[in-house]
């Protein structure tokens, strides 16, 4: 017991440290980068509160793009009006098809309306430093393909810090050296950028009209096109504010997607998630054994990844020292998301996300 207790957690250790391998996107020097006429396209359903943050940041890019469409998601609130009050061009999507997702319907609207060359696809919380855009289509003219960026999470209140283990694994899973060549390589939906000839080679959304897992499900079908997809991490120039509408938002966010994300993993990323969270849990039990003589070295595992946490935040978000000291906190609300998850992929057959319950198999209900 005490060497497994002391062991196993180590191994976790090394498992992350082989899979935290995110790439920061490349800061432009002083030569023109590369461009077309740029659209901006952002879905939003009720997102009156993130809209302005992300309308200001794109206002302040050294690289402005040449178009900006807000697709309004049948909202309730004053999403339109938002909109309207930054200039920004403003269309409500048609009311949703059967076998569509609502997200994907919204994306699709958007890039029918939408006259660039190149696709900037973001989500309503993103927030971008000045340089955001420029370093975007840098990076993407020199990988060529689809980019695609992990944002850096600002965390505020207390309860939105219990993302941290989601977060650090987002960048275990689009940065690891495993999934490089993977044909399952998925992209992060919260900010992509892409060509127009690119995209419509795919088929665009409509390819995926009813998947769930959009940003991973398109990953893949340009993967399979030949089409190369790089993930960045977004730290200092990428940034969101996940769920910041309350706990309940956040489990549903987290929780729609937990478990049937795993199966785009490629097998050794997979293996090594399972490790680190193995290590993890395993470390943390040793705050059980506080009797023992050799309680002292117990801790140890549990330390070393507290200060990895601390390392690991540096480029994954914002949660200051508690979280990442008292992991046990994160890693508690880490699996009653994922036995959540379970149970509405499994026995339901269906997840709720903005007031919408949406078919494991594909489509709203």
């Amino acid at each position: 017991m005490f060497v497994t207790l002391l062991l196993v957690p180590l191994v976790g250790l090394i498992c992350g440290l082989v899979l935290f391998r995110g790439k920061s996107l490349p800061i432009p020097d002083e030569r023109p980068v590369p461009r077309g006429r740029i659209s901006v396209i952002i879905p939003a359903r009720n997102e009156e509160q993130n809209l302005p943050r992300l309308f200001e940041s794109l206002a302040t890019q050294t690289t402005r793009p040449d178009q900006a469409v807000l697709v309004d998601d049948h909202s309730s609130d004053g999403t339109s009006t938002i909109g309207e009050r930054y200039g920004v061009e403003v269309y409500r999507a048609p009311e949703l098809p059967t076998g569509w997702t609502g997200k994907n319907w919204a994306l699709w609207n958007g890039y029918l309306h939408a006259d660039g060359d190149i696709l900037v696809f973001l989500d309503a919380d993103v927030r971008l430093a000045p340089r955001a855009v420029e370093s975007l289509l840098l990076g993407q003219s020199r990988e060529g393909g689809v980019v695609s960026v992990v944002p850096y999470h600002l965390a505020e209140k207390f309860y939105e810090k219990f993302a941290m283990v989601f977060n650090v694994l987002g960048i275990f899973a689009f940065g690891s050296p495993f999934e490089r060549r993977s044909t399952k390589k998925g992209v992060y939906g919260a900010c992509i950028v892409v060509s127009r000839k690119d995209y419509e080679t795919i088929g665009g959304h409509e390819s995926i009209r009813s998947e769930m897992l959009d940003d991973l499900n398109l990953g893949a079908r340009f993967q399979n096109a030949g089409i190369p997809v790089t993930n960045y991490i977004g730290r200092g120039l990428v940034s969101f504010r996940m769920y910041s509408g309350g706990m309940r938002s956040e489990v549903e966010g987290f929780s729609k997607g937990a478990i049937l994300s795993t199966a785009s993993l490629h097998g050794f990323t997979l293996l090594f998630v399972i490790l680190w969270i193995i290590g993890l849990l395993v470390s943390q039990l040793s705050l059980l054994f506080i009797h023992i003589a050799h309680y002292p070295l117990l801790l140890v595992g549990y330390v070393l990844y507290a200060i990895q946490f601390l390392y690991f935040n540096r480029s994954a978000g914002r949660f200051g020292l508690l979280h990442p000291v008292c992991h046990l906190l994160s890693t508690m609300f880490f699996l009653v998301v994922v036995g959540y998850s379970t149970y509405q992929a499994v026995f339901r057959k269906r997840v709720v996300w903005k007031g919408r319950y949406i078919h494991v198999g594909g489509g709203r209900l």
